[in-house]
């Protein structure tokens, strides 16, 4: 198995054909109008309506347009379908319409219309707590490996010659700041993660999401006692790091500006599909789309 990035036809196709085969299999607290924003990563930058703003390789758009007082109005996306569209021609269905912010109509511009090289959604929701997520990725777990094997004799401390020096840039798959093994190793450290939230914290409600170069962990229970401030997540990232030894992105966990990638989404740079998992045994060679010419 190798692992590349999508083209420009196969993610048109993925977005197209096979993702709206996934709606129905959405987590339920992913709606249309239920995170506050939805974002998209282009691999070339895009240019706006305005001329003095800088290109955008990046663009957040809010769900809901708001009153002075933060207080919601008038819905920018109808029902998911609206989101599939904007999805899949970002400049053509700009909800900021024909704003002077907004993304240029590819039609008066000598290049195409922009394609997703990711897919996001906010972690700030309308309609229930902020949705804890905790993320675990293979690169950290490949740098700690390599830091293990190598780091006393490289002169070069940075990441490249640590990776290298382990064998880890030249491991399947080639390239990648990772190997195959530190992929299913983050895996199950999402499941050894599930297993802390609900035997230890009492969660009801849990996730384990393959996010394509390690996962997210969700714990979604919504009672009192699991509406997670700040402070609570800064508590629980010294617990899951010092306590549980679990190698977690704590800024992650307390950013209230994350963004996560959208379940069933495109993981552009390695052909892989974003899904929510069952079992530390999950295979990523499932995740690859069928529009994928391997």
């Amino acid at each position: 198995m190798t692992w590349r990035q999508a083209t420009r036809e196969e993610i048109y196709a993925y977005y197209a054909e096979e993702f709206p085969g996934y709606l129905d299999d959405l987590p339920e607290f992913i709606t249309a109008t239920g995170p506050k924003q939805y974002a998209i990563a282009f691999r070339e930058s895009h240019p706006v309506r305005k001329d003095e703003v800088p290109d955008k390789d990046f663009i957040r758009r809010d769900t809901w347009q708001t009153d002075a007082s933060g207080d919601r109005t008038t819905p920018e996306f109808d029902d998911f379908e609206d989101i599939v569209e904007f999805i899949r021609h970002p400049a053509r269905n700009d909800p900021l319409g024909r704003n002077e912010f907004a993304l240029a109509d590819p039609e008066v511009l000598e290049q195409p219309d922009p394609q997703p090289d990711a897919v996001y959604y906010a972690l700030d929701h309308w309609e229930r707590p902020w949705v804890l997520l905790v993320d675990i990725d293979a690169k950290e777990i490949a740098r700690d490996r390599a830091e293990e094997l190598v780091s006393a004799d490289v002169e070069d401390q940075d990441d490249d010659a640590l990776l290298d020096a382990a064998g880890i840039l030249d491991a399947a798959p080639e390239g990648y700041p990772y190997a195959f093994e530190d992929i299913d190793r983050a895996i199950e450290y999402g499941f050894e993660l599930r297993d802390i939230f609900e035997d230890d914290l009492d969660a009801e409600e849990t996730m384990v999401v393959y996010s394509g170069q390690g996962v997210h962990v969700y714990l979604l229970d919504t009672d009192p006692a699991h509406r997670y401030d700040e402070q609570s997540r800064e508590v629980l990232n010294d617990l899951l790091l010092e306590t549980y030894d679990i190698p977690i992105d704590p800024v992650v966990t307390a950013d209230r500006r994350r963004v996560a990638r959208l379940p069933y989404s495109l993981h552009a740079d390695v052909c892989s599909i974003v899904q929510p998992i069952e079992s530390p045994a999950f295979d990523v060679r499932s995740a690859t789309p069928e529009v994928i010419d391997e």
